[in-house]
């Protein structure tokens, strides 16, 4: 696995050194998969700037001043700082410049796929068997914050991508405005390190996507602060001494992604996210409501009992879908505990729980997502990278794909945990406690299964992108879903209906795609 061991040296002219410094602090994001070397893409989507908003109102709430003309004496002196950076290159700032040439968005999903990971940990039991929750005015404490849990990574990929694509929609619609071009289109004798395409150069990419992404990673994952504003710089110093943004660039660049930035942040910390945890009273009130209809309730089978995973979650504000479409989409009761066919199923899951093959067991283990992991979202985002990589998707058309993906997994985040606290169904365990699992058993109730919701939805609206790979998607979502009966956590019910649920909350995400002027 390779990764940097420190940041790339800042070069000495001042403003360069302002645009891109870095500290000398080692960087613990790594690497996390290769990517092919860099390829100029397919199309350099000219027109993307009129592409629909998801959430800005338009590419000019945020303006960007015009740049300085190509002749002038100042935007000379920029292009002369590079050649001379250039000249005293250093092999630490060679591997950076390598590095992000796979595609920054790209990198950028697999940087947020590992914090996912890191921070996926749920809090330890105090001694008086009470747990406390992660508290972001404190990351740092024990546990650390966040707990980035299924729902919380999926509103976190969400706000990530959904932002950078707002983001360099923006961009685009300054960059042809503008027209300035690259400083190795300009001058060639400008070293031109990575792939040299007609893309204006103003404002840089790189840095409308490191300013957007690093202030959404920093809100979201508080305590990897440091590693993730070194990131974030290196990003900018390898578009710099690459050739492919001047200093000018580079500035408007950051001034755009960080005010994109800001405005997300705004939307973030008014969607309702703040009450998900919810309080005992509450959680008490969703097991008495089942049992007044006669139902046996949800209960945790941790020792000591945890709080349920975020019961609120299913009111956090969705992307595609209003409140009302949540609701309107619920699925119908799952069958009754008591019921004859709530007994069937549980059968077939003690069957499997008996009886599985060693290939059932591989694909439980292979899709279980759990403690540690980049959780269901998180697989689904490396699913679609490689095929977004494939497709030699310009870094606008790359972002659109990930916000599409992630704004319906996180609509598939909110309509689920609606349906699981609304009917507060038990999980196979409870009705009979001899349906052992090896993967663990999640802390909310079973129905619908989240994973089947999540792979409904990501499955429909990459099949929407990639229309040629449709039935390979509907593969994965299939396995994905049923791995929850292999591992005895799920019955059929729960899987076979959360599949159809993610699937029509995908429509959702595919009407917007349809309507956004990007196809």
């Amino acid at each position: 696995m390779n990764t940097f061991g420190r940041t790339p040296r800042s070069f000495a002219a001042v403003t360069l050194a302002a645009m891109v410094a870095s500290g000398g602090c080692n960087q613990d994001l790594k690497q996390t998969e290769e990517l092919p070397p860099a390829a100029v893409p397919a199309s350099l989507d000219p027109g993307a700037g009129n592409w629909r908003m998801v959430f800005l109102s338009g590419p000019t709430q945020v303006a960007v001043a015009p740049p300085a003309a190509t002749a002038s004496d100042a935007y000379r002196s920029e292009v002369a700082a590079i050649k001379a950076a250039q000249a005293n290159l250093t092999d630490v700032q060679r591997e950076a410049i390598d590095y992000w040439s796979g595609g920054g968005v790209l990198r950028w999903n697999q940087i947020l796929r590992e914090l996912v990971a890191r921070y996926n940990l749920p809090p330890a039991p105090r001694a008086d068997g009470t747990y406390p929750a992660p508290d972001a005015t404190n990351p740092f404490s024990d546990p650390a914050f966040p707990f980035s849990n299924p729902p919380y990574a999926a509103r976190a990929y969400s706000y990530v991508t959904v932002a950078q694509f707002d983001a360099l929609k923006s961009a685009w619609y300054y960059k042809y405005q503008y027209n300035r071009p690259s400083p190795s289109k300009f001058d060639s004798s400008v070293r031109a390190l990575r792939p040299v395409t007609d893309l204006p150069g103003y404002p840089s990419e790189d840095a409308v996507l490191s300013g957007v992404t690093a202030e959404m990673l920093r809100l979201l994952f508080p305590a990897a602060v440091e590693e993730i504003t070194l990131k974030a710089a290196q990003q900018r110093e390898a578009a710099l001494l690459s050739g492919r943004a001047a200093a000018s660039d580079i500035a408007a660049g950051l001034a755009l992604g960080q005010a994109v930035a800001t405005a997300f942040t705004a939307r973030a910390a008014n969607d309702g996210m703040r009450n998900a945890i919810g309080t005992r009273a509450q959680w008490d009130a969703f097991a008495a409501a089942a049992v007044q209809k006669g139902e046996l309730p949800w209960t945790s089978l941790e020792t000591p009992a945890r709080p349920p995973m975020l019961p609120f979650f299913g009111q956090v504000r969705g992307w595609a879908m209003t409140p009302t479409d949540i609701v309107t989409e619920r699925p119908a009761p799952p069958p009754s505990t008591s019921s004859e066919q709530m007994k069937q199923e549980l059968a077939e899951v003690k069957s499997y729980s008996d009886g599985a093959t060693r290939e059932q067991v591989a694909i439980a283990h292979k899709w279980s997502d759990g403690a540690g992991t980049y959780t269901p979202p998180g697989h689904w985002n490396d699913i679609a990278a490689e095929h977004i990589r494939d497709a030699r998707f310009s870094e606008v058309r790359a972002a659109r794909a990930f916000a599409l993906l992630n704004m319906a997994i996180q609509d598939a985040a909110v309509g689920c945990w609606e349906a699981k606290y609304f009917y507060f169904n038990p999980r196979p365990t409870t009705l009979d406690p001899a349906a052992k699992t090896a993967i663990g058993v999640p802390n909310f109730p079973a129905y619908t299964s989240g994973h089947s919701t999540f792979s409904g939805a990501a499955a429909a609206v990459l099949s929407h992108l990639f229309p040629t790979r449709a039935a390979e998607f509907d593969a994965q979502r299939d396995e994905a879903s049923i791995s929850r009966l292999y591992g005895s956590i799920h019955y059929r019910s729960d899987i076979e209906v959360g599949k159809d649920h993610g699937r029509r909350i995908g429509g959702y995400t595919i009407k917007f795609a349809r309507q956004d002027g990007a196809e």
